[in-house]
């Protein structure tokens, strides 16, 4: 009777194990929601007090979770939008492209507006930091190339309106 008792409960034990080992085995599906842009804002990049760039439609990132989040997780972006993001104080950034499915060209710019740094064609999903090189309070993402379409430099300026 105890023979027999051990051998139930030794089946029941390679059963418990089997489905528990069944189930840490199945794949269970991911899925991510794909994020539409949304326009609350206009920019133009200025050179000297001429005007370079037609305006570029924008959405802005002004808080903790939005500049966390930026343009991740997007499979494209039109020509003419990008993200501007807005922080608090003038500081040394760094970005980097984590999440990012799309090249980005990264544009550091000061508390004046004037653009003090550009990563150009940030290489998508690299976890590499992409420093500002000099403190900036703005920093805009616009898809990979367009600084060098849109001959944008070092020493530009920028000014937008937001439309939220």
């Amino acid at each position: 009777m105890i023979n027999f008792l051990f051998r139930v409960l030794l089946v029941l034990i390679f059963l418990c194990l089997t489905l528990i080992s069944c189930e840490s085995n199945t794949k269970k599906e991911v899925k991510t929601e794909t994020v539409s842009f949304k326009k609350e804002g206009e920019l133009s990049i200025y050179k000297g007090d001429s005007l370079s760039v037609k305006k570029i439609d924008i959405e802005i990132a002004d808080n903790e979770y939005e500049r966390q989040t930026g343009l991740m997780y997007r499979p494209s972006m039109k020509k003419d939008r990008g993200m501007l993001f807005i922080f608090e104080d003038e500081e040394p950034r760094y970005f980097y492209m984590k999440n990012t499915e799309i090249p980005l060209d990264i544009i550091y710019i000061d508390a004046d507006k004037k653009i003090v740094s550009l990563v150009k064609n940030a290489h998508p999903m690299n976890e590499a930091s992409l420093p500002s090189n000099f403190p900036a309070k703005y920093v805009l993402e616009l898809n990979g190339g367009m600084t060098d379409e849109l001959k944008i430099e070092k020493g530009d300026r920028i000014n937008y309106k937001e439309t939220k």
